[in-house]
């Protein structure tokens, strides 16, 4: 399979999709679009690994120590957690879609999305009987993953419910997003503020987030509920500022393991949680419930900007807003 070009319909005709080996031997998508970004998505986990600007910048972290080693996991990227956020469940952490192997979806039934201009392959997950033992349930997930002409990146999941005992299901989910920052003092996030959250420190206790900024200076691991489409992660020493857009998502996570947590995590580097956020389009604190038929569609769409200076500010409002 190394070295694949795909067919026309994993991709549009403006940029290149291809299939190579990549770390371990594991295969990989390599889109590129023409005016230089670029993305990576290896087909265990349907794990977006490396997500580059025109300039080949990494936006996306990657721990220097992650394990590309069926079974595990790979740490950074964008893993996506299903059917289970973290422990909400009876199954194992983030659930079992990171840690399977996808395949290419060369006839995926139409995305009513404009790909005329993008870059994009189409995957798809369909039940293992190992996974029908601990979640017993028909199903079908398409993810399409897609560059975009200003070089954002878009991942679209579609669940289909196909159970044929009639039986519902129902999921949480996230995006489990690690951005690539400067330095993680200089960071601050806009469009949580004054909002509800559950502190992960704290039992998942319930707070109300005051006016500011988020700014980070020790360990974070929040979900924040009732979140707007569209939130901002501002990189002061980059002066680049990170958009985070969604659809179908109502929550998000903010993390940020800190050094204690991060010297206890066997594949991440002790000084590695400066350089990283994780801020995550997810859907927590109400499960997403499909009937037999029914499709549940939630999709992230980043791009990342310069950020604008105003009284020695950077101003996020040009962004939330699109002014």
């Amino acid at each position: 399979m190394s070295g694949e070009k795909l067919t026309p319909s994993s991709g549009a005709s403006s940029g290149s999709v291809d299939v190579v080996k990549g770390i371990n031997g594991l295969d990989k998508v390599v889109l590129r679009d023409p005016r230089g970004s670029s993305a990576e998505v290896y087909l265990y986990g349907a794990h977006v690994t490396s997500w580059k600007n025109d300039h080949g910048e990494e936006l996306l972290f990657v721990s220097n120590k992650a394990i590309f080693k069926p079974p595990k996991p790979i740490r950074g990227g964008i893993p996506i957690c299903f059917p289970q956020f973290s422990n909400l469940g009876p199954l194992d952490g983030h659930g079992f879609a990171r840690i399977r192997f996808w395949s290419i979806d060369n006839n995926p039934p139409p995305l009513q999305t404009n790909t005329s201009s993008m870059t994009f392959v189409d995957l798809i997950l369909k039940p293992s009987e190992e996974d029908a033992r601990v979640w017993p349930h028909s199903y079908e997930y398409r993810l399409r993953v897609a560059l975009g002409p200003a070089g954002e990146l878009s991942l679209t999941s579609r669940v289909r419910n196909t159970n044929a005992d009639g039986k519902p299901f129902s999921f949480t989910f996230a995006y489990h997003t690690y951005f690539s920052v400067s330095d993680i003092s200089e960071v601050r996030v806009e469009g949580l503020e004054t909002l509800d959250y559950l502190d992960n420190l704290q039992h998942r206790e319930r707070f109300t987030e005051q006016g500011d900024a988020l700014t980070f200076e020790s360990e974070v691991d929040k979900i924040y509920l009732s979140t707007p489409t569209k939130i901002a992660i501002l990189d002061h020493e980059k002066k680049r500022t990170f958009v985070v857009r969604k659809e179908g998502l109502p929550d998000a996570v903010v993390w940020n393991p800190w050094d204690k947590k991060a010297k206890a995590m066997a594949d991440f580097g002790d000084e590695e949680y400066k350089f990283m956020l994780c801020v995550e389009a997810a859907s927590i604190e109400k499960p997403i419930a499909l009937k037999p038929g029914e499709e549940w569609r939630g999709r992230l769409e980043l791009s990342a900007v310069p950020s604008s200076y105003c009284s020695g500010q950077l101003d996020p409002h040009k962004v939330l807003h699109g002014i």
